[in-house]
């Protein structure tokens, strides 16, 4: 396969679980396999691709099951619950892109690869936990969780709460050389679920889980990078990115430049909490690209071929 058709696809939430459910793994299984459909497409359409996915709502499920069950069996540390999570949907996703692959003739199997990600211990934001996991919180469920739990609880509109835990910068992709070689051989792999399992390096250079979640977006862009991918494309449930988002004077963006992008999110377009993460992901790979001609598209999951042909979805060049 041509490196230039090489596209690392970031799945967004809403790829597995929507909002308007209660998320069951039924209604898991059901959206993966609307989501393959549309992976399919992309792949009809030539391009070999190599799939991420966050785990926002499904790990701070993971964790909830932990307090429920306190008591009747031994609670699972969030580092694998991280695990046990990025597992359970690399499984999904696998089964159903393959399933849907073979459908259409092609009987190539994806694989999903457990995948570890190096993180700095001195990393600042262990000190300020930035990422939000779980279902949204009534004022008395986040005062429980906080008093029981010890969890850090943020109230991100009036009267509702969500944990915040720490997200730390991915370093390295510890498996990088086993992705890289199958990537080279025409292999579709899954990888980097929910950003990858968060590991330490120690004093003697042993690895150590900890807990924090790392942005999915921002291992993708390690990852495309280090793969020579040729495009990223950040898959949502937003048409465009918007300048003033929820302002009188919104407006939708078609295409910028990195160095545009770079400057809306210093101009505070791009919150920390929303878009700011998948416009930071798009600059560091477009920064890190070899090729000149490299791009990113957020936009609609459901049309990612037209986003890649260019008629829906925000194009972020070099």
């Amino acid at each position: 396969m041509d490196k230039t058709s090489r596209i690392v696809v970031a799945l967004g939430g809403n790829a597995i679980s929507r909002a308007n459910q209660e998320g069951n793994v039924d209604e898991q299984f059901e959206n993966s396999r609307r989501t393959a459909k549309a992976m399919a497409d992309l792949v009809a359409a030539g391009h070999q691709l190599v799939i991420t996915h966050g785990n926002g709502p499904q790990i701070g499920n993971f964790l909830l099951r932990n307090t429920a069950a306190a008591g009747a069996i031994y609670p699972l540390p969030m580092v694998v619950a991280v695990a046990h999570v990025q597992g359970g949907m690399g499984y999904m996703i696998a089964q159903t892109m393959t399933n849907e692959l073979n459908r259409r003739g092609d009987n190539r199997r994806v694989t999903a690869v457990i995948t570890t990600i190096l993180v700095d211990r001195a990393d600042p934001a262990f000190a300020n936990p930035s990422k939000p996991i779980g279902k949204r919180l009534t004022a008395a469920e986040a005062l429980t969780f906080k008093g029981r739990e010890g969890w850090t609880i943020k109230e991100i509109s009036p009267g509702v709460f969500r944990r915040f835990v720490p997200s730390p910068k991915p370093a390295e992709i510890l498996e990088i050389d086993h992705i890289r070689r199958a990537v080279d051989a025409g292999e579709m792999l899954v990888v980097c679920g929910g950003g990858g399992i968060p590991v330490v390096r120690d004093d003697a250079g042993d690895m150590h889980g900890i807990a924090a979640v790392i942005d999915k977006d921002l291992a993708s862009a390690r990852l495309a990078s280090v793969i020579d991918a040729s495009a990223m494309m950040i898959l949502t449930d937003v048409d465009y990115v918007r300048l003033d988002f929820r302002k009188p004077e919104e407006r939708i963006v078609e295409r910028m430049s990195a160095d545009e992008a770079r400057q809306y999110k210093a101009d505070g377009q791009f919150p920390a909490g929303s878009m700011g993460p998948k416009v930071q992901s798009a600059i560091n790979f477009l920064d890190a690209a070899a090729d000149d001609d490299a791009y990113v598209i957020i936009g609609p999951l459901d049309q990612a071929v037209d986003a890649v042909a260019g008629k829906v979805g925000t194009r972020i060049t070099k």
